[in-house]
């Protein structure tokens, strides 16, 4: 099949272009490389049903290609990336993903959204499941990425519900893995990155909020699963381990063997307290569940950090 990845050159994204290619199907990898790599998907290059676009989806663009499966992960991520580009952020998330869908209606294609565990916002339900509405400051400074999924969602929705168009949506929690940025702000490269240097590992408040941590593999199997079922409506595609930043940290610093010591800073403005999915629906309808446990995912991306000299 002809598959359209936008953000293809980030870190999720290059992940899905490789398990594409893997299952031989034709990528059209889309990226502005604003916040994603060419070292993401160098390795790539080569294949002959690999192609890069350098693309703003922003802007208008025409797909010439025949095409069946579009999965729209084009987006900053992470706060250091959404605080430096906010209105980037929501406009690929307004009008780049209505130029998607567009695309993707007219070509008569398969849809997937990259959503996120965001749209929950800071939740007052633990875990979070599908039906949650979500607890968000539409005026904080996270709201540049909160609001710009949401408003994804939406818009998606009404593509369906207007069009016809064949969907799919997918609330992606906490992912981690190799080619992940040190600079981006997250907590998993952060500590690597601190304990690898034998620097301070910096934790924001007291370190007991949580988080649940899903390995890259088995992120891509549960979003390819989605795209491949046919369910219409948000699912939650993550890991319902729960950690708090604490204890992710004492992991990191004992598997690296570093002699870091920890320092406490200001908790950012809305940070979650706790964040977790249920994902009681991945495993009812895609028979989908992770494998990976955080310790042996942790061994692999910091010994993929220590090869590649932990690039930025």
């Amino acid at each position: 099949m002809n598959c359209i990845v936008t953000g293809g050159a980030g870190f999720i994204g290059s992940h899905l272009c490789e398990y594409l290619l893997h299952k031989k199907h034709q990528v059209f990898c889309i990226d502005n490389l604003i916040t994603g790599s060419r070292k993401n998907i160098e390795h790539l290059i080569d294949n002959s049903n690999f192609t890069f676009i350098n693309q703003d989806i922003i802007q208008d663009f025409s797909f010439k290609e025949e095409l069946d499966m579009v999965f729209h992960f084009a987006s900053p991520a992470s706060p250091v990336d959404y605080y430096k580009y906010p209105i980037d952020t929501l406009r690929v998330g307004s009008i780049g993903t209505e130029n998607m869908l567009r695309i993707t209606l007219k070509k008569k294609a398969r849809f997937m959204l990259a959503s996120t565990s965001e749209v929950y916002g800071d939740p007052k339900i633990h875990p979070q499941k599908e039906n949650y509405w979500g607890n968000v400051n539409s005026i904080g400074p996270r709201s540049v990425y909160d609001e710009a999924k949401r408003y994804a969602e939406a818009v998606t929705m009404a593509y369906h519900r207007e069009h016809g168009l064949d969907i799919r949506i997918a609330r992606i929690f906490n992912t981690y893995g190799p080619r992940m940025k040190t600079d981006d702000g997250r907590a998993v490269p952060n500590f690597i990155k601190q304990c690898l240097h034998n620097k301070p590992i910096t934790i924001y408040g007291d370190g007991t909020q949580t988080r649940s941590f899903c390995y890259i593999s088995d992120e891509i199997q549960g979003l390819f699963s989605l795209m491949m079922s046919d369910y219409l409506y948000p699912v939650n595609i993550g890991n319902s381990e729960e950690y708090t930043i604490l204890e992710l940290a004492k992991i990191i610093k004992e598997i690296s063997q570093s002699s870091s010591n920890l320092v406490y800073k200001d908790l950012p403005i809305d940070d979650p307290k706790c964040r977790r999915p249920d994902i009681s629906k991945a495993k009812e309808l895609l028979n989908w569940y992770p494998k990976i446990k955080l310790r042996k995912g942790i061994e692999t991306t910091i010994q993929w950090f220590k090869n590649n000299s932990l690039r930025g």
